[in-house]
């Protein structure tokens, strides 16, 4: 892997237009690849997270971020400079335990959301 990979549930229609707006308006350009977890050979560790939350693996294999703390990566790491102080604010205390609790409450209920169709849902 040369580049950060972002992991996503493909079967979750909210996480999928998610991952989309993200590659649209925040990764573009910085080199970020994305695949859903279904599609990737991950040991049963990784697999187990991928199932509760999105994870952000580094190129070396040696980091793993994951839920709101990916969202803080992404930010920070941005090709558009406007949401790097984003991105440094969940990385405060006070906001990380806040933005964790609401992506807590949001994986917990994202398939009540709306969202993209699913491979489920278009037989891909």
């Amino acid at each position: 892997m040369n580049a950060p990979l972002l992991v996503y549930d493909g079967d979750c229609g909210f996480c999928v237009s998610w991952v989309r707006a993200v590659e649209r308006r925040v990764t573009d350009g910085v080199g970020v690849e994305t695949a859903a977890w279904q599609d990737l050979d991950l040991d049963e560790p990784l697999r187990r997270r991928a199932r509760e939350e999105v994870l952000l693996l580094h190129p070396d294999g040696r980091r793993v971020w994951g839920g709101v703390d990916v969202a803080a990566v992404l930010l920070l790491n941005s090709a558009h400079p406007y949401w790097r102080p984003l991105g440094s604010l969940l990385r405060r205390p006070v906001i990380r335990d806040a933005g964790a609790a609401l992506y807590r409450w949001v994986a917990r209920n994202r398939h009540r959301l709306p969202g993209a169709p699913t491979r489920w849902t278009t037989g891909e």
